[in-house]
């Protein structure tokens, strides 16, 4: 099977370390419990990566439906690469908008999704689907990486719409 080669791939895309999630219950009655835990209704505010990571010990293998709405890096978005990692080249990434006129871009959304997926990957019960949006800009990108990550004989669908693409990936038992 063909692989996805990327700047940035073997290097900085790996998922962070474990990462504390503590819950916080900020509004009278938000929690169901007298506590708050991570076996309550979540509601997770903060950074997606820190989150996935913080996710796994209580729901890895767990989580029977996901549904994800990446940028979709058409240059306008503005997004800023921002994922703490080690790498020089990544460091020179950081805190810079992506934008139409970035020679690199494709490279850093890649090196944005790679980490997320991989960690979507393990949250993901068997019989779970991953639905995800996306359009035109890296739509051959994300199946590429889904490919790789998720087994391309777990591909579902493709739905094209007006303004996007939805892909569904179910890992098949």
């Amino acid at each position: 099977m063909p692989t996805l080669n990327f700047k940035g791939k073997k290097r900085g895309s790996q998922p962070p370390s474990d990462h504390p999630l503590p819950p916080v219950d900020s509004r009278p009655g938000a929690s169901l419990t007298v506590a708050p835990s991570l076996n309550d209704n979540l509601i997770v505010h903060g950074d997606n990566l820190l989150a996935l990571k913080a996710l796994m010990p209580s729901f890895s293998g767990k989580i029977k439906c996901i549904y994800i709405d990446p940028p979709y890096n058409t240059g306008n978005e503005n997004w800023v690469y921002n994922d703490n990692v080690n790498s020089p080249m990544h460091q020179d990434w950081l805190k810079k908008v992506v934008d139409r006129e970035d020679l690199t871009r494709h490279d850093k959304w890649l090196c944005m999704m790679w980490p997320r997926l991989t960690l979507l990957r393990e949250l993901l019960a068997e019989d779970g689907a991953i639905f995800i949006s996306i359009d035109d800009n890296e739509v051959h990108h994300l199946r590429d990486m889904m490919d790789e990550i998720f087994g391309e004989e777990n591909f579902v669908a493709e739905v094209v719409g007006r303004r996007c693409i939805v892909q569904e990936w179910t890992p098949r038992v």
